[in-house]
């Protein structure tokens, strides 16, 4: 600034002097060319730097301001709220920002050192750099500090995850036990409601093996190993009535009384079961002789 004060003293100096004006020489005129040009180039410089400090205290102050916005979204209660995404997102952010700081010590250093070098650097100067470092310095211990509440809070929200998923594979297990239990359950219960019938003459049961008599002595149903698959297999829950398709009817194994009845149904008759529960109490297997 001081080189700058003295070029404008000299044109000052200069313009005051017509006399002189009218009888320069070559090499005065050339002088004074090179002063203009001179002083020119220091004013440009002046205010090149000028406007660099201008700009990059902008982006500083531009850079506080993103910090702050990042400060309040990182903030535990707004940060869990956010998505994966979101999350992914704000650590970009943050990268980014740490790289804007980065660059702007090194402009600021490079400006500086510049301005060292010139006779442009006065304490007004001094002092506006170091509060630019200042900034920078605040800005890099705060973005350092959401990087760790943002590595903290990744961190937890892993662990809870973690622990969700811990969760759902016991839950997964415990209904995967429950719904076998079910089926074992179901199982059993459809096992114990199984029931069959047989319907056929005298002759046919015979031949079969489900039914004996002999000379003298009264038929009966045969006991062991007779032949399950000429019975019809059914369900004692929904086995309600049983088309005999004969006029002549004899039951043949034991059921208690009360528990059914024999109707009369068109071109036969029917056995209507009245108490399931009653009616296969003694035998799962029902036996009816038709003629």
């Amino acid at each position: 600034m001081r080189k700058i004060k003295y070029f404008v003293a000299c044109i000052v100096i200069l313009a005051l002097m017509p006399s002189c004006h009218e009888h320069k020489t070559d090499d005065e005129t050339a002088q004074i060319d090179s002063i203009n040009s001179e002083l020119n180039d220091s004013l440009a410089t002046a205010l090149a730097e000028k406007d660099s400090l201008m700009t990059l205290m902008n982006e500083i102050a531009e850079g506080m301001n993103q910090i702050k916005d990042m400060q309040d979204i990182v903030s535990a209660p707004n940060l869990n709220s956010e998505t994966p995404d979101r999350k992914n997102q704000l650590r970009n952010d943050i990268v980014l920002i740490q790289q804007s700081i980065e660059q702007r010590k090194k402009r600021l250093a490079e400006l500086e050192k510049r301005l060292k070098q010139s006779n442009n650097y006065n304490e007004e100067m001094r002092k506006t750099i170091e509060n630019l470092k200042k900034q920078l310095e605040n800005q890099q211990s705060t973005i350092d500090d959401l990087t760790k509440q943002l590595a903290a809070a990744h961190v937890q929200i892993t662990a809870l995850n973690n622990r969700v998923d811990s969760l759902n594979t016991v839950n997964t297990e415990v209904r995967q036990e429950k719904q076998k239990a079910q089926e074992e359950t179901q199982r059993v219960t459809n096992e114990m409601n199984v029931c069959y019938y047989a319907i056929g003459s005298k002759k046919e049961l015979k031949a079969h093996k489900i039914i004996e008599s002999r000379f003298l002595r009264k038929t009966k149903i045969m006991e062991g190993d007779f032949e399950k698959s000429y019975f019809t297999k059914a369900d004692k829950r929904t086995l309600n009535s049983i088309p005999l398709h004969a006029k002549k009817v004899e039951i043949m194994s034991k059921h208690p009384v009360g528990s059914y009845e024999i109707i009369e149904s068109g071109d036969g008759k029917v056995l209507k079961i009245t108490n399931p529960s009653r009616f296969w109490e003694l035998s799962n297997f029902l036996v009816v002789k038709v003629n």
